[in-house]
């Protein structure tokens, strides 16, 4: 265990310099920047691939680089901010990821971007949990879900414009300015972060420091080899060996845990089944509709010939809906029940991806396209807000910023398996993608699986409990509304 230096700060959060929406603000606006950063290079990547001289397997690593260092360390993060302050440790992740966006800014090469990416990657890690945490801890009970909203539809905001302002400013300034903008916000919020957010720290005292080295080893280990696999097979000796030391790390990781007096994740969590199943519907909707979207940005520009800006201008009906619809079922889920309102989200989804693989051709009309573009968006938005609060709602308050590092890193594993399966099933089932036809047959049954993935996610949500009793290993009880009311 490591001990913490100087005073502790209160557990109790409170919002001292303002109304909630100031408290929504100042967590969310850093949040936007983590969520613009997972998409924000998308529209770029053909752009790269010819000023970086890089095919498609060596283009994944601008996108996995980030979610190999953000998935890695999300507990971490979380764990070092109820430790040490959450505010604290948050304005240090915002200090981080603008000093790695200048650091892609300035790239030359595609290894010195790549190492930029991790360090952005490392201060997401931080902001992304205790953001939700702070959000969550300052506001009254009775508000949560409505804040969640809030913050899932910047969220959301933060993935509609993230293909939009990188096509925008790759085709105006190129690409490095797709990280110069970063800088300037990053510096403006670092002191807003420190005036308008109060203090708050968890109940534990030490920090389980073997419990960290652990899992984020097995978090990196467990990317890295899904990368891996995406690129030389998932049967090759480095893929295998890679997959087979994650498992060991695990099941070190959970022996240490049932033992460690203040664990850096607690158990509990994986007794309750309402935070096991938000969980599960996070890991296979991030699979299949970002590993799907991967492709189809992909699509709209080789394919359809649209620029950067055009490709990310028409995803909007998909990347935008989520930005009106996950405040209206943050405000909903209270009466209608998590679990159905994301059952209907994820079959939204799988229809917008299953529409979207059947239409696709060489020359298909934007406008045969925008109907599932917009039940993708809707879809999206339904299951944001609702799988937040369930999986805030299933643990005892103190263990807020522990479970939201525990869902990101799911989200993350499922972005990261997403494109790295999808990206296998494009360039192992086809030959060269030489025109727009081969491209289209490579693509479409990656599509079909994405859509399928999303599909069995449907059930996870459908057996969230409608009053489950969250074990929360602090000697309290709480039930949580996970499903609907009887």
């Amino acid at each position: 265990m490591l001990g913490g230096i100087g005073p502790r700060p209160s557990g109790r959060s409170t919002n001292r310099r303002g109304g909630a929406t100031l408290l929504i603000l100042a967590t969310a606006v850093p949040m936007f920047l983590v969520s613009l950063n997972n998409l924000v290079v998308t529209n770029a990547l053909p752009v790269l691939a010819r000023e970086l001289a890089s095919g498609p397997d060596r283009l994944q690593w601008i996108i996995h680089a980030y979610s190999l260092s953000f998935a890695g360390l999300l507990l971490t993060g979380a764990a070092f901010g109820d430790r040490f302050g959450r505010r604290r440790l948050f304005t240090v992740g915002i200090v981080i990821f603008t000093v790695g966006s200048a650091v892609c800014a300035v790239s030359g090469t595609l290894g010195m971007l790549v190492a930029g990416r991790v360090v952005q990657g490392t201060g997401a890690a931080v902001v992304f949990p205790l953001s939700l945490t702070l959000l969550a801890n300052g506001v009254a009970d009775n508000r949560r879900a409505m804040a969640i909203g809030l913050w899932s539809a910047v969220n959301g905001l933060g993935v509609a414009l993230g293909p939009l302002i990188g096509g925008a400013v790759t085709e105006s300034f190129g690409w490095p300015g797709i990280f110069w903008i970063l800088v300037p916000i990053g510096l403006v919020l670092i002191p807003i972060a420190r005036l308008l957010l109060p203090e708050s720290a968890g109940p534990d005292r030490d920090i389980d420091l073997l419990g960290v080295l652990l899992a984020s080893a097995a978090v990196m280990a467990l990317v890295w080899s899904i990368v891996q696999a995406g690129q030389e097979g998932w049967g090759s000796a480095t893929a295998l060996s890679g997959f087979a030391a994650a498992m060991l790390l695990v099941s070190l990781f959970v022996g240490w845990e049932r033992r460690a007096a203040e664990p850096l994740l607690p158990l509990y969590f994986y007794r309750t089944r309402a935070f096991v199943l938000s969980n599960l519907v996070a890991l296979l909707m991030f699979f299949g509709v970002f590993g799907a979207l991967y492709w189809l940005m992909q699509y709209l520009q080789v394919v359809l010939a649209y620029s950067p800006l055009d490709a990310g201008i028409r995803t909007l009906p998909w990347t935008a809906m989520p930005m009106l619809v996950a405040v209206l079922a943050g405000l909903v889920t209270g009466r209608v029940g998590a679990g159905r309102l994301m059952a209907a989200g994820l079959v939204l989804e799988a229809v917008a991806l299953g529409w979207s693989a059947a239409i696709m051709d060489a020359s298909v009309p934007y406008g045969r396209i925008v109907p599932a573009l917009l039940l993708g968006g809707i879809g999206m938005g339904l299951i944001f807000a609702p799988m937040t609060e369930a999986v805030l709602a299933s643990v005892h308050s103190d263990d807020r910023g522990k479970a939201s590092g525990a869902n990101a890193t799911v989200r993350e594993l499922g972005f990261a398996l997403g494109v790295a399966v999808l990206t296998t099933v494009v360039t192992r089932t086809a030959g060269p993608l030489t025109g727009g036809t081969e491209f289209v047959d490579a693509v479409r049954p990656a599509i079909w699986l994405g859509a399928a993935v999303v599909a069995v996610g449907t059930f996870a949500a459908l057996a969230l409990p409608r009053h489950a009793p969250a074990a929360t290993g602090r000697g309290l009880h709480a039930t949580v509304r996970a499903g609907a009311t009887p």
